[in-house]
């Protein structure tokens, strides 16, 4: 079979991507980032971000293809993600990809981003990478600042979500924190860097375990219920919030009438790193417990780690730990393909291609809360 070449296209928040694959191989890739916009705002404002991408779309596709050496002759189709994500970063991605359907005449393939992050555990030859081939049947957990899901596969493109977030993800949750702490965005790689100063145990705040209690049969037995594999971050963060509050008065207001600058300035260096250890904890320790737990219900023989948070150098350390007791494979990316990227809707597309799964152009609308 001939090598199958994708153009993919990322515009599901802020990052601005595209890569160049050759089967499961990346041939090129490049991200625009828009972080040093959106830190003065302390979070991605989804219009400058759509407004952001229309600027940046066709250099970084060109750019591209002058990396990987490629012409539009070469490219046997184009991959983009058409969700989930900010509607008006999608819409960019996802129209230009039509556009050059039509102009270059090659089939589109439609990517769930989720799936993207998942499928950046699949990239064989990254520089300097130590990749490892994941088997199936495997267990994924995609944490990122818009996702926190456990994802189960018999095979490739096979997939059952068997958690999720009822509420915040975890990397919404760091960004939270790290507003209200002064920090600065995103939360993420902050959060992580003051926690190695700080102490993990200063403060017991909540891991939120969604299982609900034993219930009574009609004969009056106690049944244990299935363990549930969902997450909550929002009661964590509310906690945090509320102690970082706590510490900060030091005058005769409540600490509802604190603004989270005013919190944040009240705060010592020294407390400030004990709430992020403290907070990290919480979080890695319910990630791994829900992880666990699914180990123990699906048996799988790999386990991956992808998203953002998937760079947490402490989550992939206690992660592991665990999973070499467990004996399964681990996985994670290398840490750039960890945040946003076209590299990982390639490699997704590919598997797509050897399916023949392509999408009609006309029928492809950006969705912001597709489900994968």
């Amino acid at each position: 079979m001939k090598s199958v070449k994708i153009l993919a296209i990322e515009t599901s928040c802020d990052e601005t991507a595209a890569a160049i694959s050759k089967n499961n191989q990346i041939l090129s890739s490049v991200v625009t980032s828009q972080i040093e916009t959106h830190k003065g705002y302390g979070g991605v404002v989804p219009e400058l971000a759509a407004r952001m991408h229309i600027e940046a779309i066709i250099p970084v596709i060109d750019k591209a293809l002058r990396d990987a050496k490629t012409n539009w002759d070469e490219i046997d189709a184009i991959a983009v993600t058409q969700g989930p994500g900010l509607l008006g970063s999608l819409l960019i991605g996802v129209n230009t990809a039509k556009s050059l359907a039509y102009l270059k005449k090659k089939p589109i393939i439609a990517i769930n981003h989720i799936e993207g992050h998942i499928y950046a555990n699949f990239i064989r030859e990254i520089p300097n990478s130590k990749f490892q081939i994941p088997k199936f049947p495997l267990i994924a957990l995609v944490v990122s600042g818009g996702h926190t899901s456990l994802i189960y596969m018999k095979d490739h493109l096979t997939y059952k979500v068997v958690g999720q977030t009822i509420d915040d993800a975890a990397g919404e949750a760091f960004d939270k924190v790290a507003k209200v702490l002064g920090l600065g965005y995103p939360g993420g790689p902050i959060i992580s860097k003051l926690a190695e100063k700080g102490n993990e145990k200063a403060f017991d705040f909540p891991r939120i375990d969604l299982t609900p209690p034993p219930q009574r049969d009609d004969r009056g037995y106690l049944v244990q219920p299935t363990p549930s594999l969902n997450f909550s971050f929002s009661g964590l963060k509310t906690a945090v919030i509320n102690e970082v509050r706590k510490l900060s008065i030091s005058d005769k207001r409540s600490a509802t009438q604190l603004r989270p600058s005013d919190s944040a300035g009240r705060v010592s260096d020294k407390l400030k790193a004990d709430v992020c250890a403290s907070f990290q904890k919480a979080v890695i320790d319910v990630l791994i417990r829900n992880s666990a737990t699914a180990i123990k219900m699906y048996k799988p023989k790999s386990f991956l780690l992808s998203g953002g948070v998937a760079a947490n150098l402490e989550l992939k350390k206690q992660l592991k730990g665990y999973l070499a007791k467990e004996k399964v494979k681990f996985c994670v990316p290398e840490p750039a393909l960890c945040t946003d990227n076209a590299a990982m809707i390639a490699v997704a597309g590919y598997w797509h291609y050897l399916k023949r799964d392509f999408t009609v152009a006309d029928a492809l609308e950006a969705d912001p809360n597709i489900k994968l």
